[in-house]
Parts: C-alpha cells; sequence; structure tokens
C-alpha cells in the first residue's frame, strides 16, 4: 500500500446507533457536504489520514434494513452497492445487538469487506452487559469486530487500522445458511443471473432480493423464472435471518445483572408519559428559550459595543481619507449597520442551537415524535412526520429536505406544506428585538408565545385540510427510541458551528447584499438621489403598501419595505428596520429606545408589535426555503400555493390580532 493508495468507507447503520457522532469523531470539522447525484439528499463526506493513507469516510443516512421505501434508505442502499465504495463500517448499537445485526447480516450478503464497529460500549457496561468480542466475529464470518464509544473517542485508531488492513480482503465466509429448498432457488437463480447479467457483482444478494420479491431489484434485475420466484419468500428469509441472530446474542451477550432496569426506561415513564409527555415538552421549549433570552441578551452587550466602535471607527476613518458624503453613509449607514445589526443577535442564535444539539444528542428528541404521534395521528400524519417539523425550529430548508424520510408522497408534500410554520432560528433576530422593545417585562414568553403559536397553526390547518376522512388512522408510529447518554461536546461543538458558520455566511451574503439594496432604494429615487428619504424609491412602494397593511396594524411604509425585504431572509427584515429608521446599533437599549420612541410617535404599540410578530411567523418564507420546497415537491404549482397562501394566511391572522387586541386593550 503506498501513499497514493485511497480509501473509500461508507458508514451505515441503524438510525440512533451513534453513526454519526462517530463520523464526527473520525473527520472533525473536515467535512463536505453535496447531494447525492439525481436526488435532493445531502451526502457528507469527511476526509481522515492514517498511516499516510487516505480514507474518505461517507456517512449515510440511517436505515434498519436494505429493503428501502424513503428516498433516504433508497440512497443508503445505493451507494453500498457501489463499486467505489471499498470497505463498509457497519456502526452496530452493541446495547441493542438484536435490532442492529438483521442489517448486519444484509450487509455481510452483499460480499464486500464488512467491519463492525461496537459503539456504545460505555452504555453496555453501564447495563450490567459482556459482550464476548472474541466469538461474535466466529459467528459473523470471521469479519473484524472493533468496540468503540464514539462520545468518549475509544477505539477509533482500532478502526481505522481495521479499515487499512482489510479493504483488501476476498468475499467474507458465507455467515447464514438458509434450508436446502431455499439455498437451491438461491443457487439457480445465481446461475441465471450470471447468465444474463455478467458484469453483476451481488449474485447471491440479488437472488435473495429477487425471493423477496424486492421491487427495486426486480426492476433493475428482471428475470423470466417462473418455476423459481413462484412467491414472495420475504418472510421465511426474515425469520431464518432472526433466527440466527437468536443465536448469536445468546452465544455472545451475558448479563451480570439482568434484573437491573435501565436508566432510559425510568426516565420515559415520565417523558414519554400519555398525559404528561406533552406538557414536557413544552415546558422544556420554553425553557430552552428563557435560556436564549438571558443568557443570549447577557453575552450581546458584548457585540453591540464592538458595533458601536466599529461603526464610529468606520466613520471616522472615511471622514480622515475624505470619502464622499454618499458612500460613507453607504458604509456605515447601510452596510454595517445592517449586517452588524444582525451579528449582535448572535449570541441568541448560538444558546438556541446549543440548547437544540445538547435536546438531540442526548436522545431526547426522538421522544417528541414518539409522544406527538397521538396528536399527529389525530390530523392524518405520523408521529414521523412531526421530526421534520422540530427541525424547523433550527432552519426552515434542512427541515423541508427532512420529510424525504416519509415514504408516502402525499405525505410528504403535507409535511412540506406544515414545517414552515414552525419558527426558524432567523425568526429568532425578530422575537428578540420586538418582544425586548414592547413586552420588556416578558420577552421570553411573547417570544415562546410565537413558537407556539406556529405549532398550532399547522395542526388546525392539517385539521381544516379536510383530507381525513373520519375513523380511518394514519397509522402507529414504530421506532426505536434511542439510549439516553449525556451529549458528546466534540458532537455539538460540530453541529453548533455549521449552523453559526451558516448564520454567518448569510450575513455576510443575503444580507449584505439586501442591506445595499435598502440603502440605495432609500438614498434614491426617480430624479436621483435625494436628501429627504420620503422622495426615495423605498417611500413610493411603502406608501402603496400602507392602505393594504393598515388593518393589520402594520400602516407604516417603512414597515411595508422591510417586510418585502424578509422575503430574500427573515434576519433582513431587522437589518432592514435598522436602515429604513436610521438606527445604527438597533439592538442596543438606546437602539431600541431610539426605534420604540420612533415608533410609539406613529401610535405604534405593543398590539402593534405582536401583530408584526405574527405577521412574520406566518408568512411567505424565505427565497431558499422556496427553492428547497420546489425541488423537493418537484412542483412549481404546489410552491406558488404554498407561498400565496402563507402570504394571505399572515395577513388575515395579522388583522385579526390587531383589531382584537385593540377592542380589549384599548
Amino acid at each position: 500500500m503506498n501513499s497514493e493508495t485511497v480509501i473509500r468507507v461508507a458508514f451505515v447503520g441503524n438510525p440512533n446507533c451513534g453513526k454519526t457522532t462517530l463520523f464526527n469523531a473520525l473527520t472533525g470539522a473536515n467535512l463536505k457536504v453535496a447531494n447525492w447525484p439525481g436526488v435532493t439528499v445531502e451526502r457528507k463526506e469527511g476526509t481522515v489520514f492514517y498511516k499516510g493513507v487516505k480514507m474518505i469516510l461517507v456517512d449515510l443516512p440511517g436505515i434498519y434494513s436494505l429493503t428501502s421505501y424513503s428516498i433516504e434508505e433508497k440512497v443508503s442502499r445505493r451507494c453500498v452497492m457501489e463499486d467505489d465504495v471499498d470497505v463498509i463500517v457497519n456502526v452496530v448499537d452493541a446495547s441493542s445487538m438484536e435490532r442492529n445485526l438483521y442489517l448486519t447480516l444484509q450487509l455481510l450478503e452483499l460480499g464486500k469487506p464488512v467491519i463492525l464497529a461496537m459503539n456504545m460500549m460505555d452504555v453496555v457496561k453501564e447495563r450490567g452487559m459482556e459482550i464476548d468480542n472474541h466469538r461474535l466475529p466466529e459467528m459473523l464470518g470471521h469479519i473484524p469486530v472493533v468496540p468503540v464509544s464514539a462520545r468518549k473517542r475509544t477505539g477509533l485508531n482500532v478502526l481505522l487500522h481495521a479499515v487499512q488492513h482489510h479493504y483488501e480482503e476476498d468475499i467474507p465466509e458465507r455467515v447464514l445458511t438458509y434450508p436446502s429448498y431455499l439455498e437451491n432457488k438461491i443457487s439457480m437463480l445465481e446461475e441465471r443471473l450470471k447468465e444474463r447479467y455478467p458484469a453483476l457483482s451481488y449474485l447471491r444478494w440479488t437472488a435473495i432480493k429477487l425471493l423477496e420479491e424486492d421491487d427495486e431489484t426486480m426492476k433493475e434485475y428482471p428475470l423470466d423464472a417462473p418455476e423459481i420466484l413462484d412467491r414472495s419468500y420475504e418472510k421465511e428469509i426474515i425469520n431464518e435471518k432472526y433466527r440466527y441472530i437468536e443465536e448469536v446474542v445468546e452465544e455472545v451477550l451475558f448479563y451480570r445483572n439482568s434484573s437491573r432496569e435501565g436508566r432510559t426506561d425510568a426516565v420515559d415513564q415520565v417523558l414519554t408519559h400519555p398525559v404528561w409527555g406533552v406538557p414536557v415538552f413544552l415546558g422544556i421549549m420554553a425553557l430552552v428559550f428563557f435560556l436564549t433570552f438571558t443568557i443570549g441578551d447577557a453575552l450581546k452587550g458584548v457585540f453591540e459595543y464592538g458595533l458601536d466602535f466599529l461603526l464610529e471607527g468606520a466613520a471616522a476613518f472615511l471622514q480622515k481619507i475624505h470619502t464622499a458624503p454618499w458612500v460613507i453613509s453607504l458604509v456605515v449607514d447601510g452596510v454595517i449597520a445592517g449586517v452588524g445589526g444582525i451579528l449582535t443577535f448572535l449570541p441568541n442564535i448560538f444558546i438556541l442551537f446549543l440548547a437544540l444539539g445538547i435536546l438531540e444528542d442526548s436522545g431526547y428528541m426522538a421522544r417528541v415524535a414518539y409522544v406527538m404521534d397521538g396528536i399527529m395521528g389525530r390530523v392524518g400524519l405520523s408521529g414521523k412526520a412531526f421530526l421534520p417539523m422540530v427541525l424547523g425550529f433550527g432552519c426552515t430548508v434542512p427541515a423541508v429536505m427532512a420529510t424525504r424520510t416519509l415514504e408516502k408522497e402525499e405525505d410528504r408534500k403535507r409535511t412540506i406544506f406544515l414545517t414552515p410554520f414552525m419558527s426558524c432560528s432567523a425568526r429568532l433576530p425578530i422575537y428578540v428585538l420586538i418582544s425586548s422593545m414592547f413586552f420588556p417585562k416578558y420577552p421570553a414568553a411573547a417570544a415562546f408565545s410565537l413558537y407556539a403559536l406556529g405549532l398550532v397553526v399547522a395542526i388546525l390547518l392539517a385539521l381544516a385540510a379536510g383530507k381525513i376522512k373520519h375513523g380511518e388512522s394514519a397509522g402507529t408510529l414504530l421506532m426505536e427510541l434511542p439510549e439516553y447518554k449525556l451529549p458528546n461536546a466534540r458532537t455539538i461543538a460540530i453541529y453548533v458551528w455549521e449552523k453559526v458558520k451558516d448564520y454567518l455566511g448569510k450575513a455576510g451574503t443575503t444580507i449584505f447584499l439586501a442591506s445595499i439594496v435598502i440603502w440605495f432604494v432609500l438614498n434614491y429615487g426617480p430624479g436621483g438621489m435625494v436628501t429627504d428619504v420620503q422622495s426615495s424609491f423605498g417611500a413610493l412602494l411603502g406608501h402603496v403598501l400602507v392602505p393594504v397593511l393598515m388593518p393589520a396594524g402594520l400602516g407604516l411604509w417603512q414597515i411595508g419595505v422591510a417586510l418585502i425585504a424578509g422575503l430574500s431572509a427573515k434576519e433582513v427584515v431587522v437589518s432592514s428596520m435598522a436602515v429604513l429608521f436610521g438606527i445604527s446599533n438597533i439592538n442596543s437599549a438606546a437602539g431600541m429606545s431610539q426605534m420604540s420612541g420612533i415608533l410609539a410617535e406613529y401610535g405604534f404599540g405593543p398590539v402593534n408589535a405582536y401583530a408584526l410578530m405574527v405577521f412574520c411567523l406566518l408568512y411567505t418564507p424565505c427565497m431558499a426555503t422556496v427553492a428547497t420546497i420546489r425541488k423537493e415537491s418537484n412542483s412549481w404549482g404546489f410552491t406558488m400555493k404554498m407561498v400565496v397562501f402563507q402570504l394571505l394566511l399572515a395577513y388575515v391572522a395579522a388583522v385579526i390580532v390587531f383589531q382584537t387586541g385593540s377592542l380589549l386593550f384599548h
């Protein structure tokens, strides 16, 4: 093996087996994210060097078997079958061997080098269990079995060593021999396949899949053999695999204390309780937003000070070099005020993603889907559809992409339709600014009410869709709940950094460009550059919207322009308001006081403010989300209907909030 050797390694495993944590532990931040050819499913690749050998690691979506239904499952299956994958690392949750080994047996039948990474060995020890790591590889065809702990970063070098030394191995030994009547059929099919498809590498695996009447295999390798393929043998094949798995588990797994109840089961008695589960979830999310405000606001003072220093320094420097006044205004009042105003919200964004990352890595977020299954079932969706909606609290783009885990196209489109009503992190700066100005005693409660309102609106819309027939059920959610564990600091750090990096990237691109555009529309009019903003293009456009937005309590031309700018990215609403109202540091105490004073002069009070937040919650998502919806739904018609509907819904909801609030509080 020379220094030019490149080994491609596919990481395959069940959902929640710790596969991504292990992948992150090996690759760190050396990640490359792209789409799989032909589908909008993200692929994560990382590069690692071990003793001079370059390894390209590919993190695949979690799957339970190679019988695929969803888009992600099909992608994982396609990848492991590609010729350029040299080694398959099958990541197994060692504390749940029975569930995980079914996929292992399917992978072994492919005939590729397979390495078993026994993850969560620390959990095995805590549960009073022991695994015979000498007998286990013997029963799995003498493949390498490497105990690892992704959380504690143990066994990583041993795993890389196994990859380096076993990637050129011959076909693994046959592990499972089926009853003679099945083996005869498999042998006959292998001969037929070899004649019909001479380039086919996976003869035994393909023959078994044909006997199972696997749709993908039957389409790709049709075979006219009615005397062999007389019916589906899937049930018999599955039973034989699980029979062998029982043998393996009985042979290699021992309990030091079989009466010991796992701590996960004890905690789940509360967190997944049919009555208390939902209130606990709402309470946890309320705590998340309380911390987002209290800790985030305590930290953002440093950013506010830095922004003030930058504004003063930039203005002084540009004046000193005799820069034209319009350039000074563009840089200071446009770019720095717009982009800088958004960056002062970074502590709040950081705390939010840190909290969500901890909840996800601890194993709690999977419980949310389980807890919500009953509620989602009543609106015609399973708890599985709630997972993308939970992701929407972070960013709507990956949340919409996550709907590909749903098998039915109708379920996917309905979930895509509901997901944008979850308040993404881009809306958080709007909530932080407005609630801090107009609800200073309870800003976290005001912001949290918007998150809860988005969830309620989504559920009500699903009910109102009229697609659910009484007496029918959306089906029961069947999922393996992962073991609770202490969040891994490295995994959390990578997760938060990726999210913060996206936020900073948006500030440096979309918000930067939007701030420049807003400055120009406020400083230029039909006659050229203007000194009175009322003569600008922005004012002309905003005044057209004033009578339309007046019933919603948003009848200020500046707000109309800010809402239009927010179509590019929701954070731009805040940066636009900073430029539109001429406030250099809008998130500082002085900036918010100045802003609220200006708005008060127009009679803009708490009721108007809440109507504005409701409008921002419900109206058309950012252009990146719209583009993702178009790509995922493969329909411009569906996308445009969503855009128009959300705009109308936001307007009607804001009108109801303002008119009702005005009657109650005036």
